[in-house]
């Protein structure tokens, strides 16, 4: 199973540390618990900036940078070890472990941080912290700056500026290391292996939740713990809904199953989109619209490479669609007038890609400065046109309506081009046909 190595996190610390100001300090608080009904939680999931500086994966913990600081520039909070609550919820580092096992100059149980950090943040000239994503710390945090304003007239200096730090984190997390690209790699392999099996199984009679079920048995056995996102199985008329995911209606013969699916493997998404026939044969109409939408990806991914920026892929994959779209009647006009008009938003309503990495929506600017962002090797990022023809438009002839297709595949942008990594799972109308077939 390949894992990132425990190297790549003082590399990130540091980076981060050469960006901030001097004097200086950046505070980060792990992901808030969260309760599902009553007195059962969610599955904790660590938030992705605490997860990325430090590969710790406990709830009730806060990390400090502070460049500079003699004692040590990595300071955590996080819960004790005590073996009666061991008992319930599971094992812990402690703080007493953590310098060694996550690397951390000074650790102090959460419990004496009201005591500890307000000493850390005075005479610091700027706090760096992901304000606005947690009300609760937000007023923790200004507590404790209070409570160091109040000892101003014994000689307290308190912070006078406040940064966003996910204006320097979220740029070091737009580009990813080689570690990083090998391990969404090995991600996006599971979820081929996934989205292969369910062209295989696919029968009609069916319920859309059974082919999720075996989607999720295939990211688990592979040791992927969870799904990156919610996944969408929709049959039919359901391929339309963008982000379907009741996934309980039946498959019927001559549905167009479109699944949208893919693992987190080591805090690392894959997202992948493909669409094939309940009954192993696309119709006609269908046969027509999903080669459009392939073109269409074909045209976005050509213009996927360094030097680009971001928009001309999915200026590309609007070019191929539109043009489709007025070759087989369900546009009219001059091509660029339409696109100009953004007609084709009738049947592609959505961009062509996002940023891939941690989050499935992954952080980065979109545009610089008010240009769009010039790609760079490294980015990853997803492209995923679609076509979706809604069961109830009478604007266009019968036979196309209730068709939703999308086609999606994950790609790391090179000098040269760029990597598709979900290459391993089939997306050409015969080789869909024929894996069906077999």
């Amino acid at each position: 199973m390949i894992r990132l190595d425990s190297a790549e996190y003082p590399k990130r610390r540091q980076a981060l540390m050469e960006k901030m100001s001097p004097n200086s300090i950046a505070i980060l608080a792990s992901a808030p618990v969260t309760v599902r009904n009553r007195d059962v939680e969610h599955p904790f999931r660590q938030d992705s900036d605490f997860y990325y500086l430090s590969g710790f994966d406990e709830e009730h913990s806060v990390l400090v940078l502070i460049p500079g600081r003699e004692h040590g520039e990595y300071v955590l909070f996080c819960q004790e070890k005590i073996k009666e609550q061991e008992i319930w919820t599971g094992r812990r580092v402690g703080p007493e472990a953590a310098p060694e096992t996550l690397g951390c100059d000074d650790a102090f149980p959460i419990t004496d941080i009201d005591d500890i950090l307000p000493g850390l943040i005075e005479g610091k000239d700027r706090i760096y912290a992901n304000l606005g994503t947690s009300p609760e710390f937000d007023q923790k945090l200004m507590q404790w700056v209070n409570h160091i304003k109040t000892q101003v007239r014994s000689g307290a200096t308190p912070p006078h500026e406040f940064s966003a730090l996910d204006h320097l984190l979220h740029e070091l997390r737009l580009v990813k290391s080689p570690a990083e690209v090998e391990v969404m790699r090995h991600a996006a392999e599971i979820s081929a292996e996934a989205h292969t099996r369910a062209m295989q199984i696919v029968r009609p009679g069916m319920r859309e939740y059974q082919l999720e079920a075996d989607i999720m048995q295939i990211f688990m056995a592979a040791g992927s713990r969870w799904p990156a996102y919610p996944s969408i199985v929709g049959a039919g008329d359901n391929g339309c809904i963008l982000h379907y995911t009741r996934n309980d209606d039946e498959i019927k013969d001559g549905d167009l199953v479109l699944i949208d699916a893919g693992c987190e493997l080591d805090y690392y998404a894959s997202d992948i989109t493909r669409t094939f026939p309940a009954n192993g044969t696309f119709s006609e109409p269908q046969r027509k619209l999903y080669q459009l939408v392939l073109d269409a990806q074909a045209a976005a991914i050509a213009a996927t490479k360094a030097g680009n920026h971001w928009n001309q892929p999915h200026e590309a994959a609007v070019q191929v669609l539109t043009e489709g779209l007025v070759e087989l009647g369900l546009l009219e006009g001059e091509v660029d007038e339409l696109i100009e008009s953004q007609a084709y938003r009738q049947f592609y309503m959505h961009k062509t890609g996002h940023w891939l990495g941690m989050d499935v929506h992954d952080v980065g600017e979109y545009r610089v400065n008010g240009e769009w962002r010039t790609l760079a090797p490294g980015m990853v990022l997803t492209i995923e046109p679609g076509l979706y023809v809604a069961p109830d438009d009478d604007s266009v002839d019968e036979q196309w309506r209730g068709i939703g297709i999308r086609i999606e595949d994950d790609v790391v942008v090179t000098e040269e081009g760029c990597d598709i990594l979900t290459k391993d799972v089939v997306k050409e109308i015969a080789d869909i046909e024929a894996l069906m077939s077999a």
